[in-house]
């Protein structure tokens, strides 16, 4: 068996092409019933406002010091790479806000749902933000989702109305913190060995025929010829 912590955020492009990735690897191994997957929380930027302050193209363009044009440049050519997966990822008219929120739903379906009503809860936040382009610090958003993953209204309504689940979010912060994660994805293979960033399907499916054979016994795993992708505080990059 392998279990995968994956630290991420649903405001991160890598991320979301990162575990699709990820998940087709597992699949075309046929290793759905051996992989387990623990979500970890990971805030971008903890201090975005709630409210939508600029638009995506804008924020991109200040941040990497850009023009305009050469952020929506980068922008597309983020896109294109989800695309590729069968994503209609919509980059450029995601609409930024605060994701703790989002985080917090995530820890109550860890808390009191299965694997697969996490797994869908995962994947309609990942595609709320880069293909609907809905704000994911609006509950309204977030109740839909949760209700379209399978959970509980009332249950649902309950935590975003609190501050339930804030100390499980900030503790997987503190934790990554403690690892020196500094991007995500993040991914830590059965506690021992992390790969960091989002690979190719055939990356990912050699670190899991890798661990299969050898069950963590080795540091850190950057395939050979792998220049995975990463979003940090200060950015999007190749590691």
């Amino acid at each position: 068996m392998i279990t995968l912590t994956i630290w991420s955020d649903f405001a991160c492009p890598y991320c979301y092409i990162g575990e699709t990735r990820l998940q087709n690897a597992i699949e075309q191994l046929g290793l759905q019933d051996d992989v387990t997957v623990d979500f970890r929380a990971f805030e971008l930027d903890p201090t975005t406002p709630k409210e939508v302050v600029s638009s995506t193209p804008e924020r991109f363009a200040k941040k990497y010091r850009l023009s305009l044009e050469g952020a929506e440049q980068q922008i597309e050519q983020i896109s294109a790479l989800g695309r590729e997966l069968g994503i209609d990822f919509r980059y450029a008219t995601t609409q930024y806000s605060n994701t703790r929120d989002a985080h917090r739903l995530m820890k109550l379906a860890e808390a009191k749902y299965d694997r697969a009503t996490v797994g869908r809860l995962n994947e309609a936040l990942f595609k709320a933000y880069f293909v609907e382009n809905l704000v994911l610090a609006d509950h309204g958003v977030l109740l839909a989702k949760a209700l379209e993953a399978g959970m509980n209204e009332e249950e649902v309504k309950a935590v975003l109305e609190s501050d339930k689940y804030d100390d499980e979010v900030r503790f997987d912060e503190r934790e990554a913190a403690m690892r020196g994660v500094h991007g995500v994805p993040y991914i830590v293979f059965n506690g021992e060995f992390a790969v960091p960033g989002a690979m190719s399907t055939e990356g990912f499916k050699s670190a899991l025929e890798r661990e299969l054979r050898r069950q963590g016994t080795e540091a850190d795993i950057k395939p050979e010829g792998e220049r995975p992708h990463q979003c940090g505080p200060d950015g999007c990059q190749l590691l």
